[in-house]
């Protein structure tokens, strides 16, 4: 069984101590109200280059040999941001490997983070694939988005401190993708408190951990476009570490659809005041949509990044339609 030790965890936390910050974790007095019982909000968005994927990426550069000649990854954005921004500290060369599908901004992002971006395909698939080609072409290490005991691991540090900010946690809700975030947060938390109940969510379309959970054995999806973009993409038919974690260690899957995923984005804007991407909030959808069974004691979920496209965003604060793909999104202004 593939798992990632307390102690690579521990050690994680020490060093990207000097490149992530230990973010805070505050109550939603709104969304508190509605659970019945406190609800908390662990703001990844304020890591310094917005994301949590900072911590995976810092503690897989840090620990890199003198002399790597470089990085390599496939990103839907924050990952490649996270690997961008570590591979400047360490004065690495990186190259990110992104599908078409991936937001204007966020490749912008990466850009401005002196990081070198491919757009490779329709899928993340393809863009992993050309990523592992640079490694044989140009000798690059690749850093996995997800797939990685090291990136898992450095996810896992925020699984510590949620522990230690609220000792009493009964349950987390994680937005789950590839399976590093969830892996990592329950890799730590049920080694300290086995009692704590880790749910993983995401989108009812294309959700490819999801998927494997329920086949077994990882598989293909077909990647669509989505309000919570960043849990797009598949999890490798290969995978060596994240799918089995999340398949043994997760005590549920959740998923939410568009449309609960764009009210959600509203509920946390003027509720929390809280500027966040799509797959921040699948948490909160899961709430609102009644799709959390009862159960005692806080409940806490990870809002895990702030790179999104403002003027969707923008559409979405007034009320207004959201065209993804083949799907309309019917836009109705925010009534609490």
């Amino acid at each position: 069984m593939a798992s990632v030790a307390l102690s690579e965890i521990e050690a994680a936390r020490r060093i990207i101590a000097e490149t992530a910050v230990a973010t805070p974790l505050v109550p939603s007095p709104h969304l508190s109200s509605l659970a019945g019982r406190e609800f908390l909000l662990k703001l990844e968005i304020v890591q310094p280059m917005g994301a949590f994927k900072l911590r995976g990426a810092a503690n897989a550069v840090m620990r890199l040999p003198e002399g790597t000649a470089g990085v390599t990854c496939c990103s839907t954005g924050n990952h490649g941001r996270g690997v961008a921004y570590a591979a400047r500290r360490r004065g690495l060369r990186a190259v990110i490997c992104m599908s078409s599908l991936v937001p204007q901004t966020k490749i912008d992002g990466i850009r401005a983070l002196g990081a070198e971006v491919q757009i490779v395909g329709r899928s993340q698939d393809e863009a992993m694939a050309h990523s592992r080609r640079l490694v044989v072409d140009e000798g690059l290490v690749e850093i996995s988005p997800f797939d990685d005991p090291a990136v898992i691991a450095g996810q896992g540090t925020i699984g510590l401190e949620l522990l230690e900010q609220c000792p009493d946690l009964a349950t987390v809700l994680v937005p789950l993708s590839g399976g590093g975030l969830a892996g990592g947060i329950a890799a730590a938390i049920k080694a300290v408190k086995p009692s704590v109940r880790i749910i993983g969510i995401s989108m009812d379309r294309g959700g490819a951990m999801h998927a494997s959970i329920a086949a077994g054995r990882p598989v293909e999806v077909e990647e669509v476009a989505s309000l919570a973009d960043s849990l797009g993409g598949g999890i490798g038919l290969d995978n060596r570490f994240s799918f089995e974690l999340c398949r043994t260690l997760l005590d549920e899957v959740v998923l939410v659809g568009e449309a609960e995923i764009y009210r959600a984005l509203q509920t946390v804007y003027y509720e929390d005041r809280l500027v966040c991407e799509g797959a921040c909030v699948v948490g909160i959808a899961a709430l609102q949509a009644g799709k959390l069974a009862p159960s005692p004691g806080p409940i806490a979920t990870i809002i895990t990044g702030r790179n999104l496209d403002m003027k969707i965003h923008a559409d979405i604060m007034q009320g207004r339609d959201v065209v993804l793909g083949d799907l309309t999104i019917n836009g109705q202004p925010y009534h609490a």
